[in-house]
């Protein structure tokens, strides 16, 4: 369960969350939609404890991420997926490494490795191109990569901010098919995006913000708001 509870945050005078209240139960779907500077990465940034609210309280689960220290909060962060728009993979390693190394971090041993990283690789239709770069692969593939990394922890909670913004339509349909996969699987996933026309189609709930302020929760998840 992910609870916003009157959360606020300010840059000098200017608003960029205010007064956000939002609950998400587990295994919805659900998409933040909004203009450019309309506090989604804020929001998500907020979620992940990389930015600290001035006022009100974020609930995941048992964490209470509004006060939590930062080496708490790098625990914490090991139970989420995490994908961005630019991919952030490390461009001398390959993708079964790419993969990999975010398990090598935690202390996991390679035969393990090796198996959660073969079984996300058949997740996201990539097995044939695991011994390959990122500079070898499409923006479609390496944002798959990208994925696969952020499910090789088997997390409960995935989180995308603007993953399809660097790509051409086809590509991004490809990856939002692949978001609405892994959630039929149980893993809750938020999505922000500032493109409301590609979320139209999920029949999911899709939350505007502008300008900081929450304007419309079009809940088509079936949950009450």
């Amino acid at each position: 369960m992910i609870i916003f509870d009157n959360v606020s945050k300010q840059y000098g005078t200017r608003k960029i969350l205010d007064s956000i209240s939002i609950s998400i139960r587990p295994k919805e779907f659900v998409s933040i939609v909004g203009p450019s500077g309309a506090g989604k990465s804020t929001l998500i940034y907020t979620l992940i404890g990389a930015e600290r609210i001035d006022n009100g309280s974020i609930l995941v689960d048992d964490y209470k991420v509004h006060v939590m220290s930062e080496r708490a909060l790098q625990f914490y962060r090991r139970k989420l997926g995490i994908v961005f728009q630019d991919y952030k993979l490390l461009q001398r390693k390959n993708v079964h490494e790419n993969i990999a190394f975010a398990l090598e971090a935690t202390g996991v041993h390679q035969p393990l490795i090796d198996k959660k990283v073969d079984k996300v690789l058949e997740m996201v239709g990539l097995t044939e191109v695991k011994k390959h770069f990122p500079h070898q692969l499409s923006g479609g593939e390496q944002q798959r990569v990208a994925i696969a990394r952020a499910l090789v922890h088997d997390p409960k909670l995935l989180i995308a901010d603007e993953p399809t913004g660097n790509l051409d339509p086809k590509a991004s349909n490809d990856v939002l098919n692949l978001l609405v996969k892994i959630n039929k699987n149980g893993t809750t996933v938020l999505l922000a995006t500032h493109n409301k026309h590609i979320v139209d189609t999920l029949k999911r709930r899709v939350i505007r913000l502008e300008n900081g302020i929450i304007k419309s929760d079009n809940n088509k998840s079936g949950y009450d708001k």
